[in-house]
């Protein structure tokens, strides 16, 4: 726990200082996912993970929907409002989907069908000026106890819940709702929907690292797959932070 909220705080520092476009790449890594699914590894074996992978994918397509409701909501509306409705939508769809028994090509059509949706809903959002934040003592303490929690909860339940309700509190968006908490009070409803609304494209990514982890857990075993699906989340978020940049940079080009 103390491993994991120690690199959140490094995250999220980074996050702060880059802007919306690379802010919301690294928020979109498994920096909280991963250390709950290592910890799981030491006591459960691959089938276990394979499954909980499953129970990931369905509860992250929810995240995608409760990023845009937050999105949508965080123009117009206080924190209160618009993280209640965000967090009610996805705890009614994320357990609601728990019961489904999914398959890897179920799953994989539900987040397609999902994202396809989600992601030109929230473009309009993303090209707000971030403010500076000023920090104050216990941001980062928070964001590290939220994690910290979450890793707890999850390997402490992971044998009575079963493998897809693990897989679904394993990503649990508890960084998306801390930057939530921590950005909104201070530089209002817009910008941060802008920081949030560039994660779509990497919660897409996200999915397509739990896909390469439930078959490369089948294939190669727990380790390899932990390696390649980490490594999946790396390239995918360069990948579209690469690409962003690039069309970025053309019109100062061209003028």
């Amino acid at each position: 726990m103390a491993v994991t909220a120690g690199f959140v705080v490094a995250a999220s520092l980074v996050a702060e200082r880059s802007g919306p476009a690379i802010g919301a790449m690294i928020a979109t890594l498994p920096i909280a996912a991963a250390p709950s699914y290592v910890f799981l590894a030491l006591d459960h074996d691959t089938a276990f993970i394979a499954r909980s992978a499953l129970g990931s994918l369905s509860a992250n397509a929810v995240t995608g929907i409760f990023t845009l409701v937050y999105v949508v909501l965080a123009q117009r509306q206080p924190l209160a409002v618009s993280l209640a409705a965000a967090l009610a939508v996805w705890f009614a769809l994320a357990f609601a989907l728990a019961a489904v028994d999914w398959n890897i090509v179920t799953v994989v059509a539900f987040n397609v069908a999902v994202f396809a949706v989600c992601i030109p809903l929230v473009v309009q959002y993303c090209h707000v000026a971030m403010p500076r934040v000023m920090r104050r003592w216990y941001d980062m303490l928070l964001r590290a106890a939220m994690v910290a929690f979450l890793v707890a909860i999850v390997v402490g339940t992971s044998t009575k819940v079963g493998p897809s309700v693990t897989g679904l509190l394993a990503v649990f968006p508890i960084v998306l709702t801390s930057l939530m908490l921590i950005f909104q009070p201070r530089i209002g409803g817009p910008a941060t929907a802008a920081l949030l609304a560039n994660t779509m494209w990497g919660l897409a990514g996200f999915s397509t690292a739990l896909v390469v982890l439930h078959l490369a857990a089948l294939a190669f075993g727990t380790w390899i797959a932990y390696a390649l699906s980490l490594a999946t989340s790396i390239v995918w978020n360069f990948v579209v932070w690469s690409v962003r940049r690039r069309f970025a940079l053309k019109p100062a080009a061209t003028r």
